[in-house]
């Protein structure tokens, strides 16, 4: 059952590579928000951060891949599930009947189909260009003004950065570039860079990104594992492993007895960190999320790793 599951995940992932090599066509709407009571969102970033901030939205898209991937801030019970986010259900939609549907450029070619039900407007974080945290500042701001509670996102804003500024100071002098992957298989990973969440917020807690590679407009690359040896002999300094769960099952028991995975020279000099799931392509709460685990595996190294089998 899980295999089949992850199989599903698999494909998933393959269709966002093939979009990840596409610049959304869809341009932000210059609008200004108004406030609306009944929002619905079709992005998990948009999801946590509606709900940071103590203004969940009417209805969101897949739930159950939000508590696997996302995981926190969990979403209340009065949060309407409405299918997947590039297909929702239009007749679910029509039930909730929201005064405003949020979603991101890469899935706008349902816009249509959304704007007979609610206005729709297309809100863009990611872009191969520039520096994303004053993205997601702005994302945050733009999300609470369509709430009608401005001061929310400021809040929120003020929370998150304090708290990433008190974890960069317990954190210890003597840290390794961090080369964060994802598993795709045994022998395939998502590598975070520039332009994502994971390299931005590790930025912002004075850490440094062991990936020098180019990136997409997500902020990652697909590579074979041997990749990560050739990261690590491009830099003055061998970095540190950070692989972020979930993992496809049976990765972890083929890491153990695969030559490639034990000859890295990340593997042989350090113990990789294992994180729980954080969502990759996310907004401040996924970020101040990362920096927590980040910085608890950091000042415990000691601890033991727990398993995905």
């Amino acid at each position: 059952m899980r295999t089949r599951v992850w199989s599903s995940v698999v494909i998933l992932w393959l269709l966002l590579l093939v979009l990840s090599t596409i610049v959304p066509a869809a341009e932000d709407e210059s609008q200004e928000p108004v406030p609306a009571s009944r929002l619905v969102v079709l992005n998990w970033g948009f999801l946590e951060t509606l709900i940071a901030m103590g203004h969940p939205p009417a209805a969101a898209a897949n739930l159950s891949g939000y508590r696997t991937w996302v995981s926190e801030p969990a979403v209340p019970e009065s949060v309407v599930d409405v299918g997947l986010r590039n297909q929702p259900s239009l007749e679910l939609l029509a039930d909730v009947a929201p005064d405003r549907i949020l979603l991101a450029p890469h899935i706008a070619s349902v816009k249509p189909q959304l704007d007979r039900i609610a206005p729709t407007t297309v809100m863009r974080l990611f872009s191969p260009d520039g520096d994303l945290w004053p993205k997601l500042v702005s994302l945050t701001r733009d999300m609470a003004a369509w709430t009608g509670a401005p001061s929310a996102g400021d809040r929120l804003v003020r929370r998150v950065e304090a708290r990433l500024a008190e974890l960069k100071q317990r954190l210890p002098d003597d840290v390794p570039p961090l080369l964060v992957v994802q598993f795709m298989d045994d022998r395939h990973v998502r590598v975070f860079g520039d332009h994502g969440l994971f390299a931005a917020t590790l930025e912002r807690m004075g850490l440094r990104s062991g990936w020098r590679g180019k990136t997409n407009y997500w902020g990652f690359s697909m590579v074979g594992v041997e990749a990560l040896a050739r990261a690590a002999n491009l830099s003055d300094e061998t970095p540190r492993l950070v692989v972020v769960r979930p993992m496809p099952p049976g990765v972890r028991a083929s890491l153990k007895t695969s030559g490639l995975w034990q000859s890295l020279p990340s593997v042989t000099e350090y113990d990789p960190i294992f994180l729980s799931p954080v969502w990759s392509f996310g907004a401040l709460p996924s970020a101040q999320r990362f920096a927590g685990l980040i910085a608890a595996a950091l000042t415990a190294p000691d601890q033991k790793e727990q398993s995905d089998e």
